[in-house]
């Protein structure tokens, strides 16, 4: 649901600007050529244009796929069969016979032909401070780090922790787990002792590679002393490589290695191991409604194969591009997207270290200016964080420089799209709002790639990505939805394999199957609602387990967040120019149902004020389903959240709602 208050404070296009991009997409259309941009496409007749190479890629996916591989990817030994799949077992495999390195495909063959070319940007906390480095630097601390990991014990088959911040050591330390063959368990930083241990020892970790401290938005974190507490709990975990981010000592025992010192004793040449197609590459912790991890499996070759398309086609990036992916390396957006895609593309990707208001709320165009930056990938919640300090932060700086715009973690609403659009972009860049999860790999959903003149829709994904077979299931008898419903809303599903998903949770297949392919018998369940258009447009309505019916309206997270910034809006309206409550109790009652409008006091505006959210942007909503259903004391692990404060906030507004003055 669109808000309508948008409609009346939004600032379209004007009509130069709109006149100007409509030529820019004509001259496009008439150079639009479908092989000039997928080569693989001229073996595939009857293709011409993006709609057709869509409906060939899930019609023929064995030959899409099959294509794309063999001509994107370096083989040491070709596979034998493109897919082998059954979702009523959760079996997953692709390009089984095939054997390569990971490592190879991200440094090794770039450096054969560009050793020079820079991989990695890391934007450290302090702005202008920036390091660069080579694709060679990268293939050497890569190896250098894979010999030292050998020398300490670490074999084909392991799994090592990192618990790092964006840094290129972190990344070399993920290549180098590749390189070797073994796994890595990467860890957000943030996390507490208690969330490590727990992934460390379902990973069953005998490394752990960290850095003394960390530092973030002007504050220094000693990730040390974290780790030291957590691996007390580990009995698996024999040793810990530290580096050092800063220069401040800390306490080393028996079991610390200093990582850069003893990385230095090492060759700069580390033999890859040859690695099955579906051998592991990594796990990646993701929490469940109870808040218990589960370690999503990810496999070497389709993974690789499926990042490196969408980053290239979903952004529309060129060789010598500048991609800025603003996420953390611990979750999956920065492995698909800052690691593994953007390198095996070959290309330039930024390492951001700080946050979006440190120094001050322009450091994310400051560093666009800075560092010439192409396609910028970012957050909705960092977007409406910017978009209420106003446009003076952004035009302070020169954007010339960006082309598409991106948008992850959660549906963005209409106003921090449009502001997103408008201003940070010049109403000139396309704004890619994407939808995908960490369970899916890549991106599934989103308005490109697309025929050159196809249009974007603000706060919609739109298009399924090449491979990928939607489906909305109809969630009380569980049948399919035909497409001749379209304008119909229900589960959103994907009804074939792609090479990019998930292959199990880690010592846990029959949970991976009850959680994705039980729910709806031949499909997989993405665990979304979905709205789809009468153009038939994908819009996410937010997670099903957080649909609540209100007077027999079944109302997702996407639509209720909306309607909150509507409110927000209005009460910052009522301070400015003392609007009357009932006339704003009027105006929300035409903008939403009266069933929404009734909330609209006091005490529903501070629980929306204080929601509680993640360091990366993300409302934490299973907190706030705990505190709904009084489970307080079942919270679960709160080291993530930006301002754990908020959550005591939360629990004060939901009892003065309920007139529960009782202390949880």
């Amino acid at each position: 649901m669109m808000c309508s208050l948008w409609r009346g404070f939004s600032l379209p296009l004007t009509t130069s600007l709109n006149r100007r991009f409509l030529k820019c997409c004509r001259q496009l259309s008439r150079s639009y050529n479908i092989e000039s941009c997928i080569p693989e496409a001229v073996a595939f007749q009857g293709v011409s244009d993006h709609s057709g190479l869509y409906k060939f890629s899930v019609n023929e996916s064995d030959r899409f796929w099959g294509a794309v591989a063999r001509q994107r990817l370096s083989w040491i030994s070709p596979f034998h069969t493109v897919q082998n799949c059954d979702f009523s077992q959760g079996k997953i495999k692709w390009f089984e016979g095939g054997k390569l390195n990971v490592s190879v495909n991200c440094l090794d063959r770039h450096v054969h032909t560009s050793p020079e070319r820079v991989a990695l940007i890391w934007e450290r906390d302090e702005p202008g401070t920036e390091v660069k480095i080579t694709y060679r630097q990268l293939l050497e601390l890569t190896c250098r780090l894979g010999n030292l990991l050998k020398r300490q014990g670490v074999r084909r088959g392991d799994c090592v922790t990192i618990y790092m911040p964006p840094c290129p050591l972190a990344v070399a330390s993920m290549l180098a787990c590749a390189r070797i063959g073994a796994a890595h368990n990467v860890v957000f930083a943030g996390f507490s002792s208690e969330a490590l241990a727990d992934r460390i020892r379902d990973a069953q970790s005998s490394t752990v590679i960290t850095v003394n401290q960390g530092v973030r938005g002007g504050k220094v974190v000693d990730l040390k002393r974290t780790v030291d507490q957590a691996v007390q709990n580990c009995p698996s975990v024999q040793q810990v490589l530290v580096a050092m981010r800063t220069e401040n000592t800390v306490a080393m025992t028996d079991r610390d290695v200093p990582l850069e010192e003893e990385m230095m004793k090492e060759d700069v040449v580390c033999e890859p191991v040859a690695m099955d197609s579906e051998d592991v590459l990594f796990l990646l912790y993701t929490s469940g409604s109870t808040g218990k991890p589960k370690g999503l499996v990810h496999t070497q070759a389709g993974y690789l194969l499926y990042t490196a398309l969408t980053h290239r086609y979903v952004f529309n990036y060129h060789d010598r591009d500048v991609f800025g992916c603003v996420a953390d390396i611990g979750w999956i957006t920065g492995h698909s997207y800052i690691v593994y895609g953007p390198l095996c593309n070959g290309g330039t990707t930024v390492l951001f270290e700080s946050t979006p208001v440190y120094p001050n709320p322009g450091r994310y165009w400051e560093m666009v200016e800075r560092l010439g930056i192409n396609q910028f990938y970012g957050a909705p919640t960092a977007i409406r964080l910017l978009l209420k300090y106003g446009d003076e932060w952004v035009q302070n700086y020169n954007r010339s420089s960006l082309k598409t715009l991106g948008s992850v973690g959660e549906p963005i609403n209409t106003e921090a799209w449009e502001w997103y659009h408008r201003v940070v972009g010049d109403g000139r860049c396309p704004v890619v709002d994407t939808w995908w999860q960490t369970e899916t790999g890549g991106i599934c959903i989103a308005p490109r790639p697309s025929d050159p003149e196809a249009e974007i829709v603000p706060g919609m994904a739109m298009r399924p990505f090449y491979g990928i077979k939607p489906a909305l299931l109809d969630t009380e008898v569980g049948g399919a939805l035909s497409h001749s419903s379209n304008d119909s809303t229900g589960a959103l599903c994907i009804s074939q394999a792609w090479p990019g998903m998930a292959r199990t949770i880690h010592n846990h297949h029959q949970r991976f199957t009850e959680t994705y392919f039980q729910p709806y018998p031949g499909y997989f369940f993405t665990g979304d609602g979905a709205y789809r258009s009468k153009e038939g447009y994908y819009q996410i309505v937010g997670r099903l387990d957080d649909v609540i019916n209100v007077s027999g309206h079944r109302l997702g997270t996407a639509e209720l967040e909306d309607v909150v910034v509507c409110v927000y809006v209005f009460v910052v309206l009522k301070k400015a120019v003392m609007v009357q409550e009932d006339v704003l109790a009027q105006q929300l009652r035409e903008m939403v149902s009266r069933s929404i409008a009734k909330y609209a006091c006091p005490d529903f505006i501070q629980v929306v004020r204080c929601l509680p959210k993640t360091r990366s942007g993300k409302i934490m909503r299973r907190v706030l389903r705990k505190v709904v259903e009084r489970n307080t004391d079942e919270l679960g692990d709160l080291s993530t959240l930006d301002d754990p404060d908020s959550v005591h906030e939360v629990i004060r507004g939901h009892q003065r709602l309920r007139g529960d003055g009782k202390q949880q």
